[in-house]
């Protein structure tokens, strides 16, 4: 595995939630042409705020509550391997393993299913459920694997680096959400609902958020150096985004500004309320207000969960290649994995580069990565089952001698 942070596969992501003042760029397939471009006028989100002290103590006692599943559900991609269980009795053990919060109840779907093929295996996943207290307890030593909702922060993969030498071994087993608050839900880039613009490439949106520009080109400053013509050709980009260290933020900074194995760096700003080194940019400290900076600012970009689009503003279509077909956060493009900022969770092992992992860690990952693994994932109706390539390059990652 590549050292601190790497790109996550590519997965499902969010929807387009606009007042019937504001319009959404969709299309369940790409939107390569501005002909082809559909608007939706759809209500807002329900505005969602911060967990109280009190269910992040239930939370980490008893898993996060399963959020009410949305009307439409994926069907099982038809490509998945199904899973060719080894004899019952050829794997034995007892395990100890960590989970995130809204992770508690899949992993322990998970591991119920594969019980069943392994009865003398016993897999506990106990409280806390915290991931970043997982990951921790995964550099100790002192668990077999962690279920994470996200991407492991730079510091634990470091932390698990200096203690071993090795990066862990992250796989993913599951798509995010659709659009579930507290449930990794797909991101998205906002822009005010009167601004023209309706698709970008990764490569405008890093040369408008980094200084790093590590996909090339010169620093983006106004809407005209995004395409857009007439009255707003000279009108300032405004990013708003989430002060660092956040998961939104990080997954960003992998996904959009890191390229070529190199990390991108944010434009400077600061924090909100306080004098910015850049004027263009503000941070907020949390996901919850960036729809309403949006909304309230003509020339403002920001990017958040699909879940806290709660104000009229418009969400792009996005590619992930200059001139690529751009997919808008769409169910159906988050459920297929076309859409390019989809979200994955992830298990978290310990595997000695050019070793086999632990027998029973091993066939885990295999049952959660098969046809069976990933209908326990629909049948749960909260996260999104993985498409075949995923699964694939999760099952090349488990075999891949680095």
């Amino acid at each position: 595995m590549r050292r601190t942070v790497r790109a996550a596969t590519t997965l499902a992501v969010a929807v387009a939630t606009l007042a019937t003042a504001g319009t959404l760029t969709s299309m369940a397939s790409s939107d390569d042409t501005a002909e082809h471009l559909t608007h939706w006028a759809v209500a807002p989100q329900k505005p969602v705020t911060p967990q109280t002290d009190q269910q992040d103590a239930y939370n980490k006692a008893n898993g996060r509550p399963l959020p009410t599943p949305e009307l439409l559900q994926p069907t099982l991609d038809a490509k998945l391997a199904d899973y060719r269980a080894k004899p019952k009795n050829s794997l034995q053990g007892n395990y100890e393993c960590g989970a995130s919060d809204v992770l508690a109840d899949l992993s322990h779907r998970w591991i119920k299913e594969f019980e069943k093929e392994y009865p003398k295996v016993h897999i506990a996943v106990n409280p806390p459920y915290a991931g970043s207290l997982g990951a921790l307890e995964l550099i100790k030593g002192n668990l077999d694997c962690v279920f994470v909702s996200r991407e492991l922060k730079p510091t634990d993969v470091q932390g698990f680096h200096d203690a071993f030498g090795y990066d862990p071994l992250s796989i993913p087993i599951s798509g995010g959400s659709y659009r579930h608050f507290g449930f990794l839900d797909s991101v998205g880039f906002v822009v005010n609902k009167d601004n023209p613009i309706d698709k970008l490439s990764f490569a405008q949106l890093d040369a408008a958020l980094s200084t790093t520009r590590n996909r090339g080109g010169a620093a983006v400053r106004t809407w005209g150096d995004l395409g857009a013509t007439g009255e707003w050709a000279d009108k300032p980009v405004h990013i708003v985004g989430i002060q660092p260290w956040n998961g939104f933020e990080e997954f960003v900074r992998q996904r959009v500004l890191g390229s070529g194995g190199k990390r991108g760096e944010w434009r400077p700003g600061a924090a909100s309320g306080s004098t910015p080194a850049d004027p263009d940019v503000r941070w907020e400290k949390t996901v919850f207000n960036i729809a309403k900076d949006v909304e309230q600012d003509p020339y403002a970009i920001g990017y958040t969960g699909m879940a806290y689009v709660d104000r009229p503003v418009k969400v792009l279509s996005l590619s992930q290649e200059a001139g690529g077909p751009a997919y808008a956060p769409t169910y159906e493009n988050v459920a297929s994995a076309n859409y390019p900022l989809s979200r994955l969770t992830y298990l978290n092992v310990n595997k000695r580069p050019g070793e086999r992992l632990d027998p029973v860690m091993e066939e885990l990952t295999r049952f959660i990565l098969s046809k069976q693994g990933q209908r326990t994932v629909g049948d749960q109706q909260a996260f999104l089952p993985l498409r075949s390539g995923q699964a694939a390059s999760g099952l090349k990652a488990l075999d891949d001698a680095p």
